[in-house]
């Protein structure tokens, strides 16, 4: 047991509340659960019920001083530890958060509104891949010789960074936690997260199980708000790069302070992803892939949702009506039953930002919004966030929720004829993140696969990021790459030229 006023339990635990209670009021910092300087806190809800679940630590400059002077300590000595060896420790934190999976899967499905059987559970399990994958890495932190001349040995070597600030949204917070912290630590790296507001819990359990395995400061979060805890740590002297995944908005932010500092940022942006029907498809495979690709049973949440669906003509009303009869059949509850299919949306301002497209859309003339599933009954949820999934037709392309992320279950569908026509409409847009098509037409599924504006292309599946493809986008989408070797390499070291002259 750890010393605080709710000891957090050695052992998993199902009890998602209790645990939840235990964590309140703490940042992790130096290895060790610490309050905020300030002594603040602030209301975790639960978005399904509207009740509040725990206090989180309201962190600040003071905060973010303390866990990168320690973070930068402790990356000294970090650094030292012979790669494989760091990629050993994180592989065995990657075990013990395995452990934890149905655990985090329930915390995580209380405090985002998630739903535990079709969501959260996967995310968990993600996480610990994510981990056992960047572990087995650190034998590819190396350099190469360079010819040069007879008499000068040319080599380069692979350094680690120094402290890497990340910042971290709410819609998958573990993973993208993973994601970024994973291949920081096998690198060399000291990181500091600052974890999103309403989302603090399951990556807060996550620190302290990786702090059981890895040195005292080498790994540390914090919570807090953007402008009072974010801003900070982005601009903090000591901190050598920053990832963050987010908004367009604030992510523009953070590159203009970064570079003010001249670090290199990974930024994750956001898209409008475009999903291509072409009427050889599978048909039932691509109405179940449209589901999973719009990403429903995460309320839309996502930034690789297929929030625009093109449908070739032959096909379109019949997909339509499919694809609505499928999400009609979807069960909407409680997040942690195990019969619920779809959620809730995860805060009040994000439940009223959905709300403002779907009646744009329901008024706008010649366009048709179906309302699908159906909401829960039970009076425990009657202040919950849900929202039925909407699916549109007959917006125009000019339409707010065609232009914009919507990041709720909404998808726009649209009939097309001509190759060219669809390739054109998918690409007007200011995102370029990912997109997915469906035929059983190779030259088409290669040809518009190059074509297509976007740093990932699916054919005839669309499937969450998988750790060892990279992944990231272009246009507004973003910066730089993650989840693979590359990601690593690129983006948490630098490579050092050494030249030895022998003669």
């Amino acid at each position: 047991m750890l010393d605080r006023p709710n000891p957090t339990p050695e052992a998993p635990s199902n009890d998602p509340h209790a645990l939840a209670r235990a964590l309140s009021g703490a940042h992790f910092i130096g290895g060790r659960f610490a309050p905020a300087t300030s002594g603040r806190t602030f209301a975790v809800v639960n978005p399904a019920t509207g009740a509040t679940v725990a206090e989180a630590a309201d962190g600040d400059a003071a905060d973010v001083e303390a866990a990168v002077t320690d973070a930068a300590r402790a990356q000294k000595e970090w650094a030292r530890v012979p790669a494989r060896k760091r990629g050993a420790l994180v592989h065995q934190a990657a075990q013990l958060i395995r452990a934890h999976v149905e655990e985090l899967a329930r915390l995580v499905a209380l405090e985002t509104g998630k739903a535990l059987r079709t969501e959260s559970r996967v995310e968990a399990n993600n996480v610990a891949d994510i981990f056992e994958f960047f572990g087995g890495l650190g034998g590819e932190i190396k350099g190469e010789t360079v010819p040069f001349g007879p008499d000068v040995l040319n080599m380069t070597v692979r350094e680690p960074l120094g402290v890497v600030g990340a910042i971290i949204p709410w819609n998958i917070p573990m993973m993208l936690l993973a994601l970024k912290v994973a291949p920081a630590l096998v690198a060399g790296n000291a990181v500091v997260v600052k974890s999103a507001e309403e989302a603090p819990l399951a990556v807060l359990r996550i620190a302290e199980l990786i702090n059981r395995v890895l040195p005292p400061g080498v790994f540390n979060l914090l919570s807090g708000q953007g402008p009072e805890c974010g801003a900070p740590l982005v601009a903090h002297p000591l901190v050598k790069k920053v990832t963050f995944t987010g908004s367009v908005e604030t992510g523009k932010i953070i590159y203009r302070a970064a570079a003010d500092k001249l670090i290199p940022v990974t930024l994750e942006l956001g898209g409008k992803s475009p999903m291509i029907v072409f009427a050889d498809c599978d048909f039932e495979k691509t109405v179940a892939g449209a589901l999973t690709s719009m990403r429903f049973t995460r309320q839309g949440q996502s930034c690789t949702a297929a929030s625009r669906i093109f449908v070739e003509r032959p096909i379109f009303d019949r997909f339509v009506a499919e694809m609505a009869k499928r999400v009609d059949a979807m069960v909407m509850g409680d997040p942690l039953d195990e019969k619920t299919d779809i959620g809730t949306i995860i805060s009040p301002g994000q439940f009223d930002k959905v709300k403002t497209f779907i009646d744009e859309g329901k008024a706008t003339a010649g366009a048709t919004g179906r309302a699908c599933s159906a909401m829960p009954t039970d009076a425990a949820l009657k202040k919950g966030l849900f929202i039925q999934p909407h699916i549109f037709t007959g917006l125009t392309q000019e339409s707010r929720l065609v232009r914009e992320e919507i990041f709720g279950p909404v998808t726009c569908i649209f009939p097309f004829d001509e190759a060219e026509e669809v390739l054109a409409a998918a690409n007007d847009t200011e995102f370029g993140l990912a997109a997915s098509l469906w035929t059983n037409n190779l030259k088409i599924a290669v040809t518009f696969a190059h074509r297509i504006e976007a740093g990932l292309v699916q054919v005839n599946q669309n499937l969450v990021v998988q750790p060892n493809l990279s992944y990231g986008g272009v246009k507004a989408s973003g910066l730089g790459k993650e989840a693979s070797l590359e990601s690593m390499l690129e983006h948490f070291t630098h490579k050092k030229t050494i030249m030895i002259n022998m003669a």
